[in-house]
């Protein structure tokens, strides 16, 4: 594995390139800010705006929202700078919500004054597909990811609010494939998150057809005729200034209801006690997961040393949060070993090797410094 020389993301993400002196696009990308004329696109931001603008009381835009602090971020500019009249969209799941997560989701509709659409698949399927993708993929939120994208735009074409406002460019900000910046958020399912897959292959698996509309990308011809736009092609995205920013507007983080192992962080995805998994599934497969991803913000927008980056990396990134597994387990119905035994299935060899007490990384970060 190869590191960034600046941050500490390995070249094993998807997507990922550096430059010839080893530095990442991302960290390129943060650099890039202090040459953009953020007055200049914020203008651009308020023509979209007006161009959508209702004055019959009906909705302006739609903005898909999770209750985090980036949703806070995204509905306050929209609602309060922009003066629009949003719709709030959020796809929930089967896991156990913390409290905290809770009062985010209401309280992300309540500040603002905004009414809410909460879209949650129904669980019987929603089981048969996670084991699935979890059994053969090591990817077990699929179904829920595909939701997160395919609702909010099926929400607004039937309601005809053509206005959609995501939050970050996944793939420029983080590094991924397709990773250009843009104002338009038409392409945003090839950012990697969601892989395309043989539908046949899923039905011929047992999922009836009928079953699986919420997880069905509209056409592009729907795509077409909807303007999705991402907030951070108008306003620098910071994910730590985005948390300070909504604690303003009454967000919470998890402080004192889940301390998280394999995390460093205590207010990114914090609503969902299962879900996590997802990330931390990364680990086996590209040898790094989410504390290495929440450094590497921290790093690019000054928060932290790569020092220090590193050292949490060493401390958290390989563990799985065991009330994550917990959940996760008890949801799906399998013992802790059955669980175990899939993850360990995942383990890519080319970059861990099998001890007496588990896999071990070959190259770390904190032994090529």
């Amino acid at each position: 594995m190869n590191y960034c020389k600046r941050c500490v993301i390995p070249d094993t993400r998807p997507g990922i390139q550096f430059d010839k002196n080893g530095v990442c696009y991302p960290c390129l990308n943060v650099e890039k800010r202090k040459d953009i004329d953020w007055e200049k696109r914020r203008r651009e931001l308020k023509e979209i705006c007006d161009k959508y603008r209702r004055k019959d009381g009906y909705y302006d835009c739609v903005i898909p929202v999770s209750g985090g602090k980036d949703s806070h971020f995204q509905t306050y500019i929209m609602k309060e700078v922009y003066g629009m009249n949003p719709l709030l969209v959020t796809v929930s799941d089967w896991f156990t919500h913390t409290k905290t997560g809770e009062h985010n989701i209401r309280n992300n509709s309540e500040v603002f004054g905004c009414d809410l659409i909460k879209f949650t698949t129904n669980p019987r399927t929603l089981k048969k597909i996670i084991r699935i993708f979890f059994e053969e993929y090591g990817s077990p939120t699929w179904p829920i990811d595909l939701a997160i994208y395919s609702v909010p735009l099926k929400i607004s074409h039937s309601l005809n609010i053509p206005l959609i406002v995501y939050g970050e460019n996944i793939a420029y900000e983080y590094g991924g494939p397709n990773a250009q910046e843009t104002c338009s958020a038409k392409g945003q399912i090839k950012n990697d998150v969601v892989k395309e897959i043989d539908w046949d292959w899923l039905f011929k698996r047992g999922i009836d057809k009928k079953e699986i509309e919420f997880l069905k990308y509209p056409s592009m011809e729907i795509v077409d005729s909807l303007e999705p736009i991402y907030l951070s092609y108008f306003y620098p995205w910071d994910g730590r200034k985005n948390y300070l920013f909504a604690k303003r507007f009454g967000f919470r983080d998890a402080e004192n209801e889940w301390k998280r192992e394999g995390f460093i962080e205590n207010y990114d995805q914090i609503d969902s006690i299962g879900y996590v998994i997802h990330a931390q599934m990364k680990y086996p497969k590209l040898g790094h997961a989410r504390a290495t991803d929440v450094a590497c913000y921290l790093i690019r927008n000054g928060y932290m040393t790569r020092e220090e980056g590193i050292k949490l990396i060493k401390e958290q990134d390989h563990k799985f949060d065991p009330l994550a597994v917990q959940d996760f387990c008890q949801f799906l119905g399998y013992s802790e070993r059955e669980f175990w035994d899939i993850v360990d299935k995942f383990y890519n060899k080319e970059l861990f090797e099998k001890t007496d007490i588990g896999w071990k990384l070959k190259k770390p970060i904190w032994e090529q410094e």
